[in-house]
């Protein structure tokens, strides 16, 4: 890592990872986001299921907050943000959606359309899907009525109920190459904040994703979920604990270098202090909530929080 430049892996998606993003971006201009591609919902699901293309929203949004601060990047953030209403048939679809698939229909290079995309936008550093084949999330859950199993990343993020399994359909499927290439070669690694279970929980899920992980040099960040889901229609469930508990059930070998939690999510009986030093990290506590949204985290307030880390880092 030289100066404060550090290579930044960031893995997520929707507005959580959005919001890493957005903090990252005036930080370190070497970022690689890593994105779900499970969305069965809304646009990207119908684009999904009239190619079998990647669900492109969770990409459309890291590309969004990936560009610029400036006239020009955020000019086009809100263009591929767009989202059409009508009675036809383009209802509901977002621009950078309808951008990405046009893009992929013409070659069968997914990431290199993303890529273009990218370079249209001027963004900051580069956005990859997590494989190259579109996912399904499927889960278990106890709920009061019994055990119920849901499949796809909207209903696993809005069931409510104690998790009992998760796992990704097909199992096993392939990690983008340049993925494996920007962990070998990162600094830093983050995680989150979102949807925990269909979000953040699939970069898990993936064991040749995770052995990279466990394997990789870079320290490690997770930044922890507030009180509230980072998306406003799913549900929340479970305690940064739990959350925690659960990427370890997957990843036993992970280690921590610092887990990042807003003070409001944290009461006195909690043990997350001890479990994060017991995989070798710092809890950091910071208020990193939006002042008049405490449900969303405040990028303004993570990027400052990235830089004192970044450089405590380099002055040890």
């Amino acid at each position: 890592m030289s100066g404060l430049t550090p290579k930044v892996v960031a893995f997520g998606g929707g507005h959580g990872l959005a919001a890493t993003l957005t903090a990252l971006r005036d930080v370190t201009p070497t970022i690689t986001a890593v994105v779900t591609v499970a969305d069965n919902g809304g646009s990207s699901g119908r684009i999904r299921d009239e190619f079998d293309f990647l669900p492109p929203g969770d990409l459309r949004m890291a590309l969004a907050a990936l560009c610029g601060s400036d006239t020009w990047g955020q000019s086009w953030a809100q263009i591929i943000q767009h989202r059409f209403s009508s009675a036809g048939d383009l209802n509901g679809h977002a621009l950078g959606n309808l951008l990405l698939a046009a893009l992929w229909d013409s070659s069968d290079d997914l990431v290199a359309g993303i890529d273009r995309v990218g370079d249209l936008l001027k963004i900051v550093g580069r956005v990859l899907p997590m494989s190259l084949e579109p996912l399904e999330i499927e889960g278990i859950f106890q709920t009061t009525s019994g055990d119920r199993t849901v499949r796809g990343q909207i209903e696993v993020a809005t069931t409510k109920g104690k998790l009992k399994s998760l796992k990704l359909l097909p199992e096993n499927p392939k990690v983008t190459p340049q993925v494996l290439t920007a962990i070998a070669e990162a600094d830093w690694l983050t995680f989150g904040p979102g949807s925990w279970f269909s979000s953040v929980m699939p970069h898990f899920l993936l064991e040749e994703m995770a052995l990279a992980i466990a394997q990789s040099k870079a320290k490690k960040i997770m930044i922890l979920n507030l009180q509230e889901s980072e998306g406003a229609d799913e549900f929340a469930g479970n305690t940064p604990e739990e959350h925690l508990r659960l990427v370890l059930s997957h990843l036993p070998t992970l280690k921590l270098d610092i887990a990042v939690a807003d003070p409001t999510t944290l009461d006195s009986a909690s043990g997350l202090d001890k479990l994060i030093n017991q995989i070798g990290g710092e809890l950091i506590i910071s208020d990193v909530a939006k002042d008049l949204d405490r449900n969303h985290h405040d990028s303004g307030k993570m990027s400052s929080l990235f830089t004192h880390i970044f450089a405590s880092t380099l002055l040890k």
